[in-house]
């Protein structure tokens, strides 16, 4: 195996149910269920579902066709599709065989591709579309040339196999079961390639037994939540981290139904089509939620406006204080029926926990939700380990924390304020890369390795409180520490900013980039003295400038997870940020 490994910092014990690997979950629980729907997705007009049975019939079939064309254990093969239960299928199917999975953003451009090919050195890639074929195919012809190239919906029969090819095949699904009981749980299950917010893309090295302790983790929350047989919303790609180890498996194993979104103009129809009981989100679309509701709020009639204001300032009072007066108690269950129940009705229902990840979460934005009773948790975790590492719990949620580790893990802070953790969720390290292995994976003050978040945070009554990355504070002229991940949070809680980036670093003062809220160009300068009004002197924004158009993943400076890409942005805009110093 190439790349630097780590042992575990304890013995591993077998999950409940006695899985060591992944395949080997997904296999017990479809001998155990083969009736129950395990995916539902569209297609050809209509909502399919594909159940356990079925779906292990098919990883046996595509086990068997990836052996038959030469893939042995430890290969790489690259996966680059939408949500679909094509991509499940082969991730298994991969892995129960003993190679490794390479899951890839569809949005990747060639250079990002070559560079995954090249770094990870993947023989193989299944990819779902003829245009992702010849764009993946291009990346190859400069990383060194793939051995196979499958395409799911398409392929040209000389260069490309169809992945109707691979079902036709024959699968020994009671021989692939028995295999799969052998593969130790410290084998290497995936190459996570991280989007991160600047840099090259590093592949973090995922055994087995991280996800499977991501899940032992999770489990007596998901357990109380009471979700069994009731859908999850998957609206994450499957390629990230966390979608990977929560809709793939973790879910699936605690018997939810994992139901694919057809993206996030339909999710406001599929809330009332699907009814969920669980929906993750970044929290860019948790603002965008939260500003159509109050768009539709401005519509209605003065009545309905002051309930739903009022139902959102006693929710919050609820939660921060001060308590609630008599009168106020007594008409706290009225506003229930009339505000909140009908907001609750607009997400289908019957929500347990929307959960935010993939970036801070803002207190103010959680709040708006949770006022209104509608279950919005936050977590925190890196494709690092495994990848969640705490969350809140809906009946015990300190929106301004993201919430107490999982079980198994252990936290602490270091001197210098930085998170670490340590537990078998924690990566063997990055692949061919040493140094940096060596960087994150290395002693705390005890002595023992722990992992180097990179994050500073704090540790208080048994929950994490991060706030910032370690390597983003910005230093002024004058020596001043500012955060810019507060900043930014700040000026992006404002209804007339719709993304914002700080900069300052050996300047006299702090500057900001700004990407206005359709119409609001010209309330911007309301938005930032607002914001001013919140902060110390070295933290106020002293000038800013307005962009023309919003950063994405098209022209680079969004992450597939909607993260800012901040050195990408400050390097795009250094002209701009320089002449705010003039």
């Amino acid at each position: 195996m190439s790349g630097a490994a780590r042992k575990t910092t304890r013995l591993w014990e077998p999950a409940a149910g006695g899985w060591t690997s992944l395949p080997g979950m997904l296999f017990a629980l479809a001998r155990k269920h083969p009736e129950r729907p395990m995916l539902r997705y569209w297609r050809d007009g209509g909502w399919q579902r594909l159940a356990w049975g079925d779906f292990a019939l098919q990883v046996a079939r595509a086990a068997a066709w990836l052996r038959a064309k030469g893939i042995v254990p430890g290969d790489r093969v690259m996966l680059v599709s939408e949500s679909r239960p094509e991509w499940n299928v082969a991730d298994a199917a991969v892995m129960a065989i003993g190679a490794v999975t390479v899951p890839t953003y569809t949005t990747n451009t060639v250079a990002d591709h070559t560079h995954i090919l090249r770094d990870s050195g993947a023989r193989a890639a299944i990819v779902s579309s003829a245009a992702l074929a010849a764009r993946v195919a291009e990346a190859a012809a400069g990383a060194g040339g793939l051995d196979l190239l499958v395409c799911l919906d398409g392929a040209d029969g000389t260069q490309t196999r169809h992945w109707a090819e691979v079902m036709a095949g024959p699968g020994d699904l009671p021989m692939l079961m028995a295999e799969v009981e052998e593969i130790p749980a410290g084998r290497l299950a995936c190459l996570i390639y991280t989007s991160g917010t600047g840099g090259t893309p590093r592949g973090v090295m995922l055994p087995h037994r991280a996800m499977l302790a991501n899940r032992e983790g999770v489990r007596g929350l998901i357990e109380r939540l009471g979700v069994e047989g009731e859908p999850y919303l998957s609206f994450l790609p499957l390629s990230h981290s966390y979608e990977h180890t929560v809709g793939c498996f973790l879910l699936p194993s605690m018997g939810m139904e994992v139901v694919y979104s057809r993206g996030a103009e339909r999710l406001a129809a599929e809330f009332q089509e699907i009814r969920p009981a669980i929906v993750t989100a970044v929290p860019r679309l948790f603002e965008v939620l939260r500003a159509r509701m109050l768009a539709q709020v401005e519509k209605e009639d003065g009545l309905k406006r002051r309930l739903f204001e009022r139902a959102l300032s006693q929710g919050l009072r609820r939660m921060d204080g001060p308590r609630l007066g008599l009168g106020e108690r007594l008409l706290d269950p009225i506003l229930d029926r009339l505000v909140r129940d009908k907001v609750r009705a607009r997400f289908g229902g019957r929500l347990k926990a929307l959960v935010s990840g993939g970036a801070r979460l803002d207190p103010d934005l959680s709040g708006f939700f949770i006022a209104l009773g509608l279950p919005l948790i936050q977590g925190y975790g890196q494709s690092e380990a495994g990848p969640v590492i705490s969350v809140n719990l809906p009946w015990d949620n300190h929106r301004h924390t993201v919430g107490p580790p999982l079980k198994g893990v252990e936290a602490r802070i270091a001197a210098d304020g930085e998170l670490l953790i340590r537990g078998d969720l924690v990566m063997d390290g990055y692949w061919n890369n040493p140094e940096a292995t060596d960087q994150a994976l290395r002693p705390g003050p005890d002595g023992a390795t722990w992992l180097h978040t990179g994050d500073v945070a704090r540790l208080e009554q048994g929950r994490i409180t991060v706030t910032d990355r370690k390597r983003d504070f910005i230093k002024t002229l004058g020596g001043d520490m500012v955060s810019p991940a507060k900043l930014e949070g700040l000026l992006m809680a404002e209804p007339e900013i719709a993304q914002a980036v700080v900069a300052g670093e050996g300047q006299p003062g702090i500057v900001a980039l700004l990407v206005p809220a359709d119409g609001c160009a010209e309330a911007l300068g309301k938005a930032v003295a607002r914001v001013n009004a919140r902060l110390s002197t070295i933290e106020r924004i002293r000038r800013w400038v307005p962009l023309p158009a919003a950063f994405s993943v098209e022209n680079g400076m969004l992450t597939p997870t909607m993260k800012v890409k901040r050195r990408a942005v400050l390097e795009r805009f250094d002209g701009e940020i320089a002449g705010l110093y003039r």
